[in-house]
């Protein structure tokens, strides 16, 4: 018969070994620690959003991509009206072929005024002549009327005959100076009637560039996130349409404390693994560790205050990895982010890289 005292001992020592057994299936079973070199922190996947926006207010024609919609760099996703640009242009045209008749015309004028001058000039060798021929007769006349062969009135009428020919040829040199004169105004206005030409030309190619904005383009290679308006909608200069993500811009934004963060160098290797695929483990790299911490207390005094900052930490993921899995990337899917800060450590089994096919 088993006295009281030996039942216990008996409890005991199984109490001991349940106790024990409990203990190693614990450390067998429970989930291994990160190992030194390396930290973690929640974050979630963002990526660069690109508004599309009209360039010039107007009247949205139509949307030609629908929210979820993959599309490339360049691709035409909405056409704004253009019916008042065509307008605009038609009506620069008609300027502008009233700009170049007016270039025919100041040319013809020019050429006229060189007509006129090749005239004047002719007028004032003209009277130059005259006017040489009137002095030899006065000189002739003079001698004679000195040995009394000849009248004094004679004399006189030469010597009038002479002054009238100076004052001809000046006034045919004054005339030719006239048309010179309107010979550089032709001229002038054949510049400006160019610069005209110039100014609308110009024009027209800005109503063109503004019909070719009209075609809204995707900058970048991306999904439609949402559409901003609606056909028919009119829209200011600037106007948000089409909201875009960039997936060749993807990345996690994590918070690490103020003991680790100062140790997380840019190109830093880091391991993603997000809640909704805990199978997969997303390479990636930090690109951003912010220099001023994000949660800062009013005051900071003791070193448990100074453990509370947190830095905010972006590990961009690879362009080609985004591109060889374009349709399976999503935003605002939350996961962990582990980072290695020694270089020198490898990686556990368990964050091996795993993308998936």
């Amino acid at each position: 018969m088993t006295t009281p005292k030996k039942s216990w001992f008996i409890r005991g020592g199984v109490l001991v070994a349940v106790v024990a057994v409990g203990l190693l299936l614990w450390q067998l079973l429970k989930p291994s620690g990160l190992p030194e070199g390396f930290v973690s922190g929640n974050g979630r996947i963002e990526a660069i959003e690109i508004d599309v926006s009209a360039k010039t207010a107007g009247r949205i024609r139509d949307i030609v991509a629908d929210e979820g919609d993959f599309v490339k760099a360049g691709q035409v996703v909405a056409h704004m009206d253009v019916d008042v640009l065509n307008a605009q242009r038609a009506e620069a045209q008609a300027q502008l072929a009233q700009a170049l008749n007016a270039i025919q015309i100041a040319q013809s004028q020019v050429s006229q005024r060189q007509s006129e001058r090749a005239a004047a000039l002719a007028s004032v060798r003209q009277r130059e002549a005259e006017l040489n021929a009137a002095r030899k007769r006065f000189g002739r006349s003079e001698t004679l009327a000195r040995e009394g062969a000849t009248a004094v009135q004679e004399r006189d009428d030469d010597q009038a005959q002479v002054e009238g020919a100076s004052a001809a040829v000046e006034a045919a040199k004054a005339q030719l100076a006239a048309v010179d004169a309107a010979i550089g105004t032709s001229r002038s206005q054949v510049i400006g009637a160019r610069s005209n030409v110039d100014a609308v030309r110009a024009t027209i190619e800005r109503i063109e560039a503004d019909i070719r904005d009209s075609d809204l383009r995707a900058p970048t290679a991306g999904r439609v996130q949402y559409r901003v308006a609606q056909p028919g909608e009119v829209v200011a200069g600037g106007g948000r349409v089409l909201n875009l993500v960039n997936l060749g811009d993807v990345y996690m934004t994590f918070f690490l404390p103020e003991t680790v963060a100062g140790r997380v160098a840019l190109g830093s290797e880091v391991r993603i693994v997000l809640d909704a695929a805990p199978d997969l483990v997303i390479p990636a790299k930090v690109s951003f560790v912010a220099d001023v911490a994000q949660f800062t207390p009013k005051t900071v005094e003791t070193q448990s205050e100074r453990q509370k900052l947190m830095f905010r930490v972006k590990a961009r993921i690879d362009r080609a990895l985004l591109e060889q899995h374009i349709t399976q990337v999503k935003t605002g899917l939350p996961g962990m982010a582990y980072v290695r800060i020694d270089p020198d450590v490898a990686w556990p089994e368990k964050l091996a890289v795993r993308t998936g096919r």
